[in-house]
């Protein structure tokens, strides 16, 4: 429902409601009409709930409530006034919001309401519980037509419209996306010349299809008509004739052109102009995709703007996609920057100013809050399709339209269309692909045309939207080979924004252009290599926002804030470019519009040099908590980096990796290998031994392999099985291309790197790890046990180093410190091992903390049937495990000085920074 029409409902539900309406037999009639009629709820009757009991010491019934927005609902018939006192059954005398405030205490918290509405059917007053002490809106049931936006609150607006807005937005995915592959087939090539004039068709096309639907061309059949009346041979003639009509003035064009050509209006905005692009032969098949199922069969004006990107993705090819590591970033996501980078702020500022009393003073405030709102500057340097642009846009006008309502009254709005200042041209971009800038430009053209039906519903009267008269500055390339004070010059920009290309270290090739981008950014610092294709752009923002009050919001993912990335990357930030991290978001799974949604972990990092005094940390569920500072690894506390050490900054045991066997397979051996080669040689029983990576370790599988370490070439040559594969090992590592392991092929009946300890047993740590695990599941092996090169381990670990490591003082720090592999931990013996800070016990807590780490191996004994992955899952982790856990947790705490159950994980953190700090003075 557009706001005209919800605009029309409205008047309509007030006309037939005027002068009438019963507290006992009217009131649901009137609120399930109220919200099928004027806000869409396709089934209000599950919607709203009525006469509910609630206990005052004795039961009464509340009139309405809506769960889904948690709004309470007072009712009184016609000829009671809202703001006299009535007899209760207990018999207080209270006014009806009084009495809605009493059933509001009584309900369970977690269906508080937050807006209470008093209603007699012929006014409505709105009361926002979060806000107490502002007065109350009135909104009278004769200008419901014109105020109908002030019952917003009624429906989530918000998630309903996106959540129709995806359903459309997809579905004409799918359209778009089969006349694509269809215009596809006609071109006859896939050139890189015919992909760019079949992107820029397409893009026309559903301009098309989307203006007349949105009444922006004669009628809402305007293009299936025109088109409809050739034969498909002739369709492609009739496109092009129609692209140089939109294209050119009324004033210019030939005097003789034909009607129905000459009612087209005049587009402008570069859409139409290149005349370069080809357009195949159309057939019938193309011609039903195009008029049958995308124009008549299909309302386009309800299309999301915003998730406009995501109808051409179907267009963009897979791996191309990937490769540029593009994604759509999803308009919860685009929110979670947006809204603590500014939008939070200007509703705040709205808000007092609707607050202030004197109409005079509030109307100059409006308008100097108004000419803020156009005076802003936006800027996404990988803007993609357009996502964070467009939302940005659409917030901003949908302020500005209610800054208007407040404004202005409906006898003030003739010259309403002069009073929008919000426009296109406050916002810039950067995009490498040449379709996404045609698409983002598109977008916002889209979005203003829509938000500008909402100003026309404001002023109750049609506004004209084409000829286009505002641009869209989307610049093409690479954006980290460009100026970006070219695009947009600082002094000018206010806030820097998006989601930049998701592109980590290890998947870019060495001697790549990307590889090459970051290290021509960065120049010769140590460890360049392991920086993510994103962190370039933290560079060229850092650059830019010198000496400014520019503030910048990037969706990145988490690596860049843990592990080896933070040292390297925020050294540069921090202390050559003095930024400080203003917001954050901590890791949270990331939500796109694509179709293939990416699997990836993402945090929101938002920062300027001009520092704000009261920093917001926000959690995965979205809450917050105000920080004084935001260290670079997303938590409150100073900025220190734990940078990798070659050697134990403590006196501990050294960790060291697993045998690496480098040996093509030839060593490793299932069960059922086994069990078959000791059938055929039964005395190779003295040369296998249990083989243990992390997979084996957690999981509770079995493998094994040939340990040929005391083995003598005799042995080896009078055993043909083993002959054989240490003749395959040998071939494997000859025909490698790495010489180191050419190298061993001069002994190829070793593991290629063997770190196994003779005779003494080892602590094992797996290398990954799941995150949904409260403790990483650490563990002794016998020395006659082969460690894999998937875990790390520690000979000669005492029962305190085992407590200390197991204890949620240790993994609290791997938390923070460790690199991760998606959402799992990888536990680094450089990073999180050799950093750690080791407190140093009294005899008395030492032996505690031995006594509570044999506890936990005691009764992990108790359960040896049980993996790993089962004992330590949060659902089936044993009662007894988890107490011994906890008692160990109590032990190491103490020893640190720490106090069990005040200190949080946060806190904890921080005193082992400060340990480190001091450690690497």
């Amino acid at each position: 429902m557009t706001p005209i029409q919800q605009a029309k409902a409205a008047k309509e539900f007030a006309e037939f409601w005027q002068g009438k309406g019963n507290e006992k037999s009217d009131t649901q009639s009137f609120w399930i009409s109220l919200l099928r009629q004027v806000f869409g709820i396709e089934d209000p009757i599950s919607y709203i709930q009525f006469e509910q009991p609630i206990a005052l010491g004795h039961t009464s019934f509340y009139d309405a409530y809506i769960p889904s927005t948690k709004v309470l609902i007072e009712q009184k018939s016609l000829d009671k006034e809202l703001t006299k006192k009535y007899p209760q059954s207990d018999g207080k005398m209270l006014t009806p919001y009084e009495q809605a405030s009493r059933y509001a205490k009584e309900m369970r918290y977690s269906e508080r309401p937050r807006w209470i509405i008093t209603c007699n059917f012929k006014e409505f007053r709105i009361y926002d519980t979060d806000r107490p002490h502002d007065a109350e809106q009135i909104v009278l049931l004769k200008d419901l037509g014109k105020e109908v936006h002030r019952l917003r609150m009624l429906v989530n607006e918000k998630a309903e419209q996106i959540s129709h807005e995806e359903k459309v937005s997809k579905d004409a995915g799918k359209l778009i996306g089969d006349i694509h592959d269809l215009l596809l087939e006609q071109y006859g090539n896939t050139d890189t010349e015919t992909l760019r004039c079949l992107n820029i068709l397409c893009v026309r096309l559903v301009f098309c299809l989307y203006a007349e639907d949105a009444g922006l061309f004669p009628s809402h059949t305007a293009f299936y008509d025109y088109l409809n009346g050739y034969p498909y041979q002739k369709i492609r003639r009739a496109l092009i004739d129609l692209f140089e009509v939109l294209d050119t003035p009324i004033e210019q064009r030939d005097k003789y052109l034909e009607e129905e050509l000459a009612a087209f209006p005049y587009v402008n905005g570069g859409l139409f102009s290149d005349k370069t692009i080809e357009i195949p032969q159309f057939t019938e098949e193309l011609q039903e995709a195009l008029l049958k199922k995308a124009s008549v069969g299909f309302d386009w004006s309800e299309i999301s703007p915003t998730i406009f990107g995501a109808l051409f993705e179907s267009t963009l090819n897979p791996e191309t996609r990937r490769g540029n590591g593009m994604h759509y970033t999803s308009i919860e996501n685009i929110h979670k920057v947006i809204d603590p980078l500014f939008l939070n702020e200007l509703k705040d500022e709205f808000a007092k100013i609707k607050g202030m009393k004197q109409v005079n003073t509030r109307r100059q405030a409006l308008s100097a809050f108004q000419d803020k709102l156009a005076s802003l500057t936006f800027f996404d340097p990988a803007c993609g399709s357009g996502n964070f642009l467009t939302e940005t846009f659409l917030s901003l006008r949908h302020i500005e339209n209610d800054v208007i309502r407040e404004m202005f009254d409906g006898e003030n709005v003739l010259q309403l269309d002069i009073l929008i200042k919000v426009n296109i041209a406050q916002f810039y971009g950067i995009e490498i692909n040449d379709f996404a800038c045609s698409v983002a430009k598109t977008a916002l053209w889209i979005a203003e045309n829509q938000t500008l039906q909402e100003t026309a519903a404001i002023a109750g009267r049609p506004m004209d939207f084409l000829p286009l008269k505002t641009n869209a500055y989307i610049h093409e390339g690479n954006a980290l080979r460009m100026d970006w004070r070219e695009v947009i010059a600082p002094d000018k920009l206010n806030y820097i924004m998006g989601n930049p290309p998701f592109v980590g270290a290890r998947m870019m090739a060495q001697g790549s252009e990307q590889k090459q981008d970051i290290e021509n950014l960065f120049g010769k610092i140590k460890d360049v290599q392991d920086l993510d294709y994103v962190c370039g752009w933290y560079k060229k923002a850092a650059e830019l926002i010198q000496n400014t009050n520019i503030q910048v919001g990037f969706v990145s993912t988490n690596s860049i804030c843990q592990g080896s990335q933070v040292p390297i990357l925020w050294n540069v930030l921090l202390n050559d470019y003095h930024v400080h991290i203003n917001f954050a978001h901590t890791t949270f799974k990331w939500n796109s519009e694509s179709n293939e949604k990416a699997a990836v972990f993402c945090v929101i990092v938002g920062f300027g040099v001009r520092e704000w005094k009261q920093k917001r940390l926000y959690s995965s569920a979205g809450q917050y908590k105000e920080v004084s500072n935001i260290s670079p690894y997303l938590l409150p506390g100073e900025d220190i980096f734990v940078a990798a050490q070659k050697d134990t900054l403590c006196d501990v045991p050294k960790m060291c990796f697993g045998n690496q066997p480098r040996d093509g397979g030839y060593f490793i051996l299932s069960e059922e290998e086994k069990s078959e080669l000791l059938k055929q040689e039964p005395a190779l029983e003295k040369w296998i031994r249990q083989y243990m990576g992390a997979e084996e370790f957690i999981n509770g599988k079995k493998r094994f392999c040939l340990w040929l370490k005391e083995a003598s070439p005799l042995d080896i040559k009078q055993s043909r099985i083993l002959y054989e594969r240490v003749t395959a090992v040998k071939n494997f590592r000859e025909a490698s291309s790495a010489k180191t392991t050419q190298g061993y092929a001069k002994v190829p009946h070793l593991f290629a790197q063997m770190t196994q300890p003779d005779n003494v047993p080892y602590l094992l740590v797996p290398r990954v790890s799941s995150e949904r695990r409260k403790y990483v599941p650490i563990g002794y092996m016998s020395a006659d046990v082969v460690s894999s090169d998937a875990v790390q381990i520690i000979p000669n670990a005492s029962l305190y180093h085992f407590g200390v490591m197991t204890s949620c003082v240790h993994m609290n720090w791997m938390r923070v410190v460790c690199g991760r592999l998606k959402s799992d931990y990888r536990y680094s013996k450089e990073l999180v091992y050799n950093c750690f800070p080791w407190c140093q016990p009294t005899a008395e807590q030492k032996a505690k903390i031995e006594a509570t780490a044999q506890a936990i191996l005691d009764i992990r004994a108790k359960y040896s049937d049980c993996p790993f992955s089962v004992l330590y899952d949060e659902t089936t982790m044993p009662a007894e495990l988890r107490k011994a856990h906890m008692d160990n947790d109590r032990a190491v705490m103490q020893a640190y000085g720490m106090i069990p159950g005040k200190t949080n994980e946060s806190e904890c953190v921080a005193v082992l920074f400060k340990m480190y700090q001091e450690l690497t003075k």
